[in-house]
């Protein structure tokens, strides 16, 4: 007898994402709190309807939706947006990141998690550190009176938190936790390594794929193609053993920047120049028009592997062994909240003390701090642990709190200032 799961496990996403929008526009609440209960509540009291084994397929769900998730919020990149906070977003996506799972480390001389080595706090962090765009857009899509400027740095550092967190969870901390020991010199080559030739990979497939773009003009095509390129970085990025995430964002940004430029000189045509000429500026990649279309439509394709991961989350949830874990799990969500708000202060300071960043204000730390949710990849990644892991049980009830506490707590605390206490006509985030 044929099997109709992908046609019932279509139905029941799709269903979710309609009702989630529905509920939350009549609320005026965000979509995501809906999409979380909602896909728990399928999975755990509905199993007709996601008629797939996710424990023995998770590994396949995965490859799956990790390349429609990080495509979306990678498209949104502009190059513009990118020279002029680039300082800004490297701090935040890297110096930021690398400073919370250090700061994270030194807890271990605290007994935060008792039997724990080092490398197990490294480890632990780098998961628990990783931002999810799909539910910060959710939140803050919801409101007006955010500028332009906070979005891209919201934007450009849950990208680049991802990427380094990847990095340091694979490169560092796996390693370190299971081995019980690691050679610094050769852990940081190692990421130095991993960081260059993906970044290197992706800026070659973003070229090739932004020439490929010029030799049809639809934007059916030309979405099919950013998802293709999609699957092939990341897949490169892994096959060469370095990081697929990081692969994937800076070809997908790479292409939109080449783009860009197209679109920024077709008021100038006659101007010629050495970029103009290795990029065939003759010939235009796509148009302003077509490329709305794409957001738009990366943006419903995330949304929808977004879903898929949160039936993971239900699939991992026990009661039980969050009530059991209950300490750690507050434990752990204080101990990042308070070390991304420092973070973020640091980034304040910055921002009022270096040319290159501009400061942010109160305000802009505030919601910069409450932006840090948690979501896919924290998921991803701690069920990529060895189940010989000892601790791995409670790693995951750990993430799995975490998770979960960040986009109720996260998401409420930014729904309650913007309903309540900021309107719209207020003054612009970055001081001047």
């Amino acid at each position: 007898m044929h099997s109709f799961a992908p046609e019932i496990l279509l139905i029941t996403i799709l269903s979710l994402v309609v009702a989630s929008d529905a509920i939350a526009n009549k609320l005026k609440i965000p979509s995501v709190f809906i999409l979380l209960i909602g896909s728990y509540l399928v999975y755990t009291y509905f199993k007709a309807a996601v008629p797939i084994d996710l424990p023995q397929h998770f590994a396949t769900v995965i490859l799956f939706c990790i390349p429609l998730i990080f495509m979306g919020d990678a498209l949104h990149l502009k190059f513009t947006d990118i020279k002029k906070h680039g300082w800004a977003i490297f701090y935040l996506a890297v110096v930021a990141v690398a400073f919370s799972i250090v700061a994270g480390a030194l807890l271990y001389n605290f007994g935060l998690f008792e039997g724990l080595s080092l490398g197990g706090y490294v480890a632990l962090f780098a998961i628990n550190m990783a931002t999810d765009a799909v539910s910060v857009q959710s939140v803050l899509s919801r409101f007006g009176g955010i500028g332009h400027d906070i979005k891209v740095l919201i934007e450009g550092e849950s990208l680049g938190n991802d990427a380094t967190a990847v990095i340091a969870f694979f490169f560092i901390g796996l390693p370190w936790m299971l081995s019980g020991h690691i050679d610094p010199a050769h852990a940081a080559l190692d990421a130095v390594r991993v960081f260059a030739v993906s970044s290197l990979a992706g800026l070659v497939l973003g070229y090739a794929f932004y020439m490929v773009m010029k030799l049809y003009s639809d934007k059916r095509g030309e979405l099919f193609s950013f998802i293709v390129e999609a699957y092939v970085a990341y897949l490169l990025g892994e096959e060469l053993h370095v990081s697929g995430i990081l692969t994937l964002i800076v070809a997908i940004v790479a292409t939109k920047a080449w783009i860009d430029f197209d679109l920024d000189t077709q008021d100038s045509k006659k101007v010629k120049s050495f970029l103009r000429t290795i990029r065939l500026g003759a010939i235009a990649s796509t148009s302003k028009e077509r490329l709305e279309y794409i957001y738009e439509m990366a943006k419903e394709f995330g949304y929808i592997a977004s879903v898929v991961i949160f039936f993971a989350l239900a699939e991992m949830v026990d009661f039980h062994k969050l009530m059991e874990y209950k300490a750690e799990i507050l434990a752990m969500f204080i101990a990042t909240t308070v070390i991304r708000a420092l973070a973020m202060a640091k980034f304040a300071f910055i921002g009022a003390k270096i040319e290159q960043i501009k400061p942010v204000g109160a305000e802009g730390w505030f919601i910069l701090t409450f932006s840090g949710m948690k979501g896919a990849l924290s998921i991803i990644l701690v069920h990529l642990i060895p189940d010989s892991f000892e601790y791995k049980e409670m790693f995951e009830a750990v993430t799995i709190g975490v998770v979960v506490l960040s986009i109720f707590v996260y998401g409420i605390v930014l729904w309650t200032y913007f309903t309540f206490f900021r309107k719209k006509e207020k003054r612009k985030l970055f001081k001047h």
